[in-house]
């Protein structure tokens, strides 16, 4: 099978990281693979993994310059004569939705978030497929669009197993990071993801400060590169750090390519963002590292945390109740490799998606 990828660009983030996973795995299985983006400093690792990466500008929203982007895409599309287009945004799924018109070639989507509704997002509802990561995804399209139910398949995003496991993590990296962040004998709280408003960093630091008051050798961390839209949000949390005195126990440790080992070096991982997450990839990584994870009480973690068993949920922006239950969740001990293996792996994720696909090829 030939499958072409599309999405806006390949830099940090769980749907890129999806998409290289994805193609490296569709090679192994013996299907030709093709992304498309803008690139960015994941582009190079699909050829690498024996797919191949097309540069187009399928990210910008520039209305003047769409015609031409069409009529590129249009002439990749008839070069290499895909069986199945999948497009997971909504930028490429509306250059895609014009150049393959006349083309008709079978076309995936995923639903990755809760995007506004209105015309611009429904495009994502107009594929002959379409894959929701949670059950809160597939009840919000079908609310807002009432997409048909027997085009929706919900498939979880795929944890790599052989990477989020913890006797497969570099140890010299750990040993390395413990010391550079002064972790040893510290009860270690972290948060991964893009420094950005939605992830509200301010109530994870609150939670902190209330924590410090009874454990005082808590070091809180906080994974994740600042964009430069994004500088002067990075510089308000510095700010409110500063006025609760948490500079040596709270600290910004910029992108990461080892958040596995992130994951195991943490005590509680901590998901607190203010918009429901449409799967919660990293809520599923930290479990499989047998991390437990507090986080806010929506969206698709709903279907990855077991409450008192890997993890809890607090409500949006208690940041009493978020303190309370880090504390908490400090004691619970787990399977969660075994867990996360059986309900949401990588391998199940792709043998469900190339179902979809093949599904469609013979209508």
């Amino acid at each position: 099978m030939r499958i072409i990828q599309l999405l806006p660009e390949l830099n940090e983030g769980g749907v890129e990281r999806g998409v290289v996973e994805s193609n490296r795995e569709y090679v192994k299985l013996g299907h030709e693979s093709y992304v498309i983006s803008k690139g960015g400093k994941l582009a190079q690792q699909v050829n690498l993994d024996g797919g191949k990466h097309i540069t187009l500008d399928v990210c910008s929203k520039n209305i003047f310059s769409i015609c031409h982007r069409v009529r590129d895409l249009k002439k990749i599309l008839i070069e290499i004569k895909p069986d199945i287009l999948h497009v997971r945004s909504r930028v490429p799924a509306w250059l895609l939705f014009f150049a393959n018109k006349s083309l008709k070639i079978k076309v995936v989507s995923t639903v990755h978030g809760f995007n506004s509704v209105g015309f611009y997002s429904k495009i994502m509802t107009k594929a002959d497929g379409v894959i929701c990561v949670s059950h809160s995804i597939k009840e919000y399209i079908q609310r807002n669009y009432n997409t048909k139910d027997n085009i929706i398949t919900i498939i979880p995003r795929g944890i790599d197993t052989k990477v989020f496991n913890v006797n497969n993590t570099n140890n010299n990296f750990i040993t390395d990071f413990k010391k550079e962040y002064e972790l040893k004998e510290k009860f270690v709280v972290s948060i991964v993801g893009r420094v950005t408003q939605l992830k509200d960093y301010e109530t994870f630091i609150k939670a902190i400060y209330e924590i410090k008051k009874t454990i005082p050798d808590i070091k809180a961390l906080i994974v994740g590169g600042v964009r430069a839209d994004k500088k002067e949000y990075y510089e308000s949390l510095k700010i409110l750090i500063n006025n609760t005195g948490l500079q040596k126990d709270v600290v910004f440790t910029g992108s990461k390519n080892e958040i596995a080992e992130v994951y195991q070096l943490s005590d509680v991982i901590v998901s607190s963002s203010k918009k429901p997450e449409s799967f919660g990839r990293a809520v599923a990584e930290a479990i499989a590292m047998n991390t437990p994870v507090v986080a806010t009480n929506h969206g698709g973690v709903k279907d990855i945390i077991l409450e008192g068993i890997n993890g809890y949920f607090f409500k949006i922006g208690d940041e009493h109740a978020l303190c309370k239950k880090i504390i908490e969740a400090k004691e619970l001990k787990f399977d969660g490799f075994k867990y996360i293996s059986e309900k949401f792996s990588l391998n199940s994720m792709i043998n469900n998606t190339i179902a979809v696909y093949s599904n469609l090829e013979v209508k």
